[in-house]
């Protein structure tokens, strides 16, 4: 039996932890910085610690659900230091690729191994274990630990080497990104030309413009529920991965950069906390409208 450690247990990493002590059969040990987040962790049945040094010394598999670049980078590092050689490391995060391929050979070296898989699906995928998980690295390594991946998601993809799974989940938040703008300003321009966004919604949401986003996001909207689910700012740091990545390449992605753009007026705004689906303001500001 495997003995886990999960280290950030958040919106998205607080019910994936809790499916894989559900569903693997193995020792979970939860950490969080943030105390509340233990206990909700112990709440389900879970054991918490507050010292991630106990993690680093009696786990042989550790997952990262972590919210920025550079806190998956000091923890990798942090865990290459502390924890025994054989520990495997899966992030969860929506990590830039250029960090994972950075810290693969560090690992490496410490006779560990790295295995970057992002996923997909929301705050709903993450409690009803469904999410979808892009997995980049050694295929060794995937084969070791896909049976535990299983326990957080139906749909599970080896992509290739380091840094394809995160390049996957970039490509991924794009198409969500750009779907997200696009339903808000849709909606907004309905509302705007007198059309009640309720009737639009039932309407079409079996129609070709269905989708994921319809489905979740514009109902939280008629209700004015900005309550975040998955937060602008988790988001618009993949969209600023992707930016940087597509420089790196020397290409250009424009609708992207229009999604950045609509995410950074919302920083602007001071609403970078909210809910995806409360980029529909942006669009409510501009036509002097709200959507409800």
């Amino acid at each position: 039996m495997k003995k886990i450690g999960f280290m950030g247990m958040g919106i998205m990493g607080l019910p994936m932890a809790t499916n894989l002590m559900n569903k693997s059969g193995c020792d979970v040990i939860g950490f969080d910085v943030v105390e509340a987040a233990r206990e909700r962790f112990e709440a389900q049945g879970g054991k918490a610690t507050g010292n991630a040094d106990e993690i680093y010394a009696d786990c042989e598999v550790i997952f990262l659900c972590l919210p920025k670049n550079e806190l998956v980078d000091s923890t990798v590092r942090e865990i290459i230091k502390k924890a025994k050689p054989g520990t495997i490391i899966v992030d969860f995060s929506s990590t830039a690729p250029g960090v994972i391929r950075t810290l693969f050979p560090l690992a490496k070296e410490a006779g560990m191994e790295l295995l970057d898989s992002p996923v997909s699906g929301g705050e709903t995928g993450a409690i009803a274990g469904t999410l979808v998980v892009m997995s980049g690295g050694e295929k060794e390594t995937f084969d070791k630990v896909e049976d535990l991946l299983h326990c957080v998601g139906t749909t599970v993809t080896y992509m290739g080497d380091t840094g394809c799974g995160s390049v996957a989940k970039l490509a991924n938040n794009m198409i969500v990104g750009c779907n997200l703008v696009s339903v808000g300003e849709a909606y907004a321009f309905a509302a705007k030309a007198g059309l009640d966004p309720e009737v639009l919604y039932h309407a079409i949401k079996d129609g070709f413009a269905q989708s994921a986003v319809m489905d979740i996001k514009v109902p939280k909207i008629l209700s004015r529920d900005f309550t975040a689910s998955a937060r602008i700012s988790v988001h618009q740091k993949d969209m600023k991965n992707a930016m940087q990545l597509a420089n790196e390449m020397g290409v250009e992605i424009p609708m992207s950069a229009i999604v950045l753009d609509h995410m950074n007026q919302m920083e602007e705004m001071g609403l970078i906390n909210e809910d995806q689906c409360a980029l529909i303001k942006v669009f409510e500001k501009q036509m002097d409208i709200q959507v409800k």
